[in-house]
């Protein structure tokens, strides 16, 4: 009784230190994505000549993201979820050095290869959420999940706020002043990579692999030994089980445990879907919201810095809505079950749309529907990852978790390119109204999977 009690006080001290680190490691790379996205539009049509490649930056960051969401979870299969994270954030650091490198001497293609290098940091960003579960005790899965996503919020929120002093930072160093955000982004990154590579000893995913292989006691002798100060087993790689045999590549192997389990293709199908529709409605928001100030009525009149006020507060509100309330949704997910949270965040996701979209004639009421539309977001993805970390088996969970983030990200560059389309053909209201129907239907695959299971259970 004596070292079961060590091995579940140890392993609840891992887990807080996991978490501890992993929050802490997410606010300084966040720093590192927020100065790209800002400044990445304006510094892609100064170097390339032409405005026909101001998203570039954003969207190879999206793609990359989506590209490098499998290698990532194959390399924490393997190795563990420390070097899968040091892999993503040094490609982040490697992609903030070349941002530098490229304001310096002028190359359009330094900008879009650090792009990519940060879209991989976005990847290993994404996966942090899992590696924050695989110690976490079923009933607290949702809290520790939501409270690595609640800290990007900070890095989030801080990075666009340090383009002016990075403008000093760069004029100090001899560097053109707009090289200077991308310095700060690299020291940001180069700390959140030193604080995973040293602090995440043991590695969560092989000391949850090793409990599940050993049972406890091989555990228990580990964490009495960081206890007593005595010699431990080196759970960095070395003497730890491998991963079970796989059989396939990791999109194969994903793909099969995802439809294996109802719950799993319901909380893939939810994450892809919440995302899609809020990339795809809040990408053209600030258009309809540039389109509908400017026009002749109630609005008009505004000048041009009225306009960038309105569009910056109104995203800055929606981003909030999406990482802000993370902790509440994170505890909606452990007492009202993680179907029921689904359900929640996608019927706040239809509310969104019909305010935003009936409402579009109204900054106000746009403005409201992009905060619901956060929200929603919120709701749907940390329940649905957190559904999904429970539905799979050990041998697959890190293969499901890559497919899901590579579908995600996909997802989230489809519904970014199409919405301008939707947005040409049907207006603004149509855009929300297709948003609104994806929305519904995956409620009610919500519902009917929620009702089966209280079936089979009641049978």
């Amino acid at each position: 009784m004596a070292r079961t009690l060590v091995t579940d006080r140890g392993a609840r001290q891992v887990q807080q230190r996991t978490i501890v680190l992993l929050s802490a490691a997410q606010v300084f790379g966040g720093l590192g994505t927020g100065s790209t996205v800002s400044i990445g539009s304006i510094l892609a049509v100064e170097l390339s000549g032409s405005s026909a490649w101001a998203g570039s930056v954003a969207t190879v960051i999206t793609l990359g993201a989506a590209a490098a969401a499998l290698p990532l979870a194959s390399l924490a299969e393997r190795r563990g979820r420390r070097m899968g994270q040091v892999a993503g954030l040094s490609a982040a650091l490697a992609g903030a050095v070349l941002m530098v490198l490229a304001v310096i001497s002028g190359s359009f293609v330094l900008l879009v290869l650090g792009a990519a290098g940060i879209g991989v940091g976005t990847a290993a960003s994404l996966q942090a959420r899992f590696a924050a579960v695989d110690l976490a005790a079923s009933e607290h899965r949702g809290r520790a999940l939501s409270t690595v996503v609640w800290a990007v919020t900070v890095g989030a929120v801080a990075g666009p706020n340090l383009i002016q002093p990075g403008t000093a930072v760069g004029t100090a160093l001899g560097l053109p002043p707009i090289a200077g955000p991308f310095v700060i982004s690299a020291a940001g990154l180069l700390t959140a990579t030193v604080l995973v590579f040293a602090g995440l000893r043991p590695d969560p995913l092989l000391l949850a692999r090793e409990l599940a292989a050993a049972g406890k006691n091989v555990v228990t002798d580990h964490l009495e030994a960081l206890h007593t100060g005595g010699p431990a087993s080196d759970l960095s790689g070395r003497g730890v089980p491998a991963a079970p045999p796989a059989v396939g590549g990791s999109l194969g192997r994903g793909l099969r445990a995802i439809r294996s389990s109802r719950t799993a293709l319901l909380a893939v199908t939810g994450i892809v879907a919440a995302h899609a529709v809020m990339v795809g409605v809040m990408s053209m928001t600030p258009l309809h919201l540039q389109h509908l100030v400017e026009a002749p009525g109630p609005h008009s009149g505004h000048a041009e810095g009225d306009v960038l006020v309105i569009i910056g507060f109104t995203i800055s509100l929606h981003i909030a809505g999406m990482f802000a309330l993370s902790p509440v949704m994170g505890w909606l997910t452990d007492r009202a079950g993680r179907i029921e949270t689904i359900m929640i965040g996608f019927t706040v996701l239809v509310a969104a749309v019909a305010i935003a979209g009936f409402g579009q004639s109204s900054t106000a009421a746009v403005a409201i529907g992009l905060v619901l539309l956060g929200v929603g977001w919120s709701a749907a993805t940390i329940s649905g990852s957190t559904l999904l970390a429970d539905s799979v088996g050990r041998d697959a969970k890190v293969a499901v978790q890559g497919v899901s983030d590579m579908l995600m990200g996909a997802a989230g560059a489809l519904g970014g390119a199409l919405s301008g389309l939707v947005l040409g053909y049907a207006g603004y209201l149509g855009l929300n109204l297709l948003g609104g129907t994806i929305g519904a239907a995956v409620l009610a695959a919500a519902v009917v999977t929620r009702t089966s299971h209280r079936q089979s259970a009641a049978a």
